[in-house]
């Protein structure tokens, strides 16, 4: 449940509206909590506030707050729109649920609908003598607030959406993403083993991407009806109606049309690709960005240069999770759930930017670098796949550069 929750929580930060609609519930709040002081003791301790003072504060909140809210809209949509140009249409998701900005949007807007109530209900007699003077401080932290915020958000405007601070964003949110998965790539389940006898296949009823799977569902219908269940399919996967999406080996007699019904039913799908638990999806971003900056138009290979350094920092958490190496608790004792192989991490980061960069030394020295520095990770799988890709690299690189010198040094650098 508490998955679930956080996971819609989260589609709703995607929301440009989430955030201003929030702040607008508290200023309206704001502004109408101040009459609760009217019938304490403060009347008689509270110095007399003017009407015309509160009344000038007010005006000038909800004469600028609006022009300012649709200033700070312009700014964000065109940040996101150039963040979608020069990056990744991927990382338009990431990008506008940057908080500095949405925070500013809701302090802007969250003032004027603040101003617009006080203003109202000032008009209509709603506050006495300690009413005036909370609404007053109150007023006064809203000034100090939006100019705050005001502050902080334009220096954050000028890097929105800029290619370096996209980069940086992406890999943050990949980051988590694969440091959730290589700490339990299972998900509390238990591996795939041996054969599964007696399994019979689960097709999906829908095409799309795997985006959650509700272990506790699954597992709560497994205990209930007596049955083991293999996932064939893991968050980032592409479904469709005939995929064989798990295998359940039933106990006793049971209704399969149900059972598929509720595998169903715990396998969330959706028409894209989300970051929360798709470990290679944040990797498939940042390798995107470097294909767009080796491509003949854009001709960039230091951004596709920084990027290798980004994947590298990404897959050295295996190594951090290697020396830090803990048991995972099996709280799924009936599902049998796949691992994806660092082959395919591999194939996802490495493959297109050798074949985009190889033409180019740099990037290709760059290339092998990064192979020669994971390979001193004390993780099997990826020195065999570093040690695959590095030779993989050389290989398309030698179809392409003529300059033998070239290919000698570049030569020295493989594994």
């Amino acid at each position: 449940m508490k998955k679930k929750i956080i996971i819609y929580f989260n589609r709703l930060r995607e929301h440009l509206w989430f955030r201003p609609f929030v702040f607008c519930l508290f200023s309206v709040v704001a502004a109408l909590i101040a009459h609760q002081a009217d019938g304490t003791r403060l009347n008689d301790v509270v110095p007399i506030i003017k009407i015309e003072s509160i009344e000038g504060l007010l005006d000038i909140l909800s004469a600028s707050m609006l022009v300012i809210s649709i200033f700070a809209v312009g700014s964000m949509i065109s940040a996101y729109s150039a963040a979608g140009r020069t990056a990744t249409p991927r990382s338009f998701k990431i990008v506008i649920t940057d908080d500095v900005s949405q925070n500013a949007l809701s302090t802007f807007i969250g003032a004027f609908i603040f101003s617009i109530v006080a203003t109202v209900a000032m008009d209509n007699g709603y506050y006495n003598q300690a009413g005036k003077f909370i609404l007053f401080l109150i007023t006064l932290i809203f000034f100090a607030l939006v100019i705050l915020t005001f502050l902080k958000w334009v220096d954050n405007i000028s890097r929105l959406g800029r290619l370096e601070h996209t980069i940086m964003q992406v890999e943050a949110v990949a980051t988590k993403s694969l440091s959730s998965y290589i700490k339990n790539p299972l998900l509390n389940a238990l591996p795939i083993t041996g054969v599964f006898p007696d399994g019979q296949s689960v097709l999906g009823d829908s095409t799309g991407y795997v985006q959650h799977i509700n272990m506790d569902a699954l597992q709560e219908m497994a205990k209930e009806m007596e049955l083991k269940i293999r996932l064939n399919c893991l968050p980032g996967k592409f479904i469709h109606e005939n995929f064989e999406i798990a295998f359940v080996r039933i106990g006793h007699d049971a209704d399969m049309s149900k059972v598929t019904q509720k595998v169903n039913s715990a396998i969330h799908i959706g028409h894209t690709r989300l970051f929360d638990e798709d470990p290679r999806f944040g990797l498939i971003t940042l390798t995107e960005i470097a294909s767009r900056a080796l491509s003949i138009g854009t001709n960039d290979p230091g951004t596709a240069i920084q990027i290798i350094g980004s994947l590298e920092r990404l897959l050295f958490l295996w190594n951090a999770e290697t020396e830090n190496s803990t048991e995972t608790n099996v709280l799924y004792d009936c599902i049998e759930v796949p691992q994806i192989s660092m082959e395919d991490f591999f194939d996802d980061v490495f493959r297109p930017i050798s074949r985009d960069g190889a033409e180019n030394i740099e990037v290709m020295l760059r290339l092998q670098k990064a192979f020669n520095s994971l390979y001193t990770i004390n993780h099997t799988e990826i020195k065999a796949a570093a040690i695959q890709y590095s030779k993989y690299a050389f290989n398309r690189a030698e179809l392409v550069i003529k300059l033998k010198h070239d290919l000698d040094i570049l030569e020295k650098q493989c594994l």
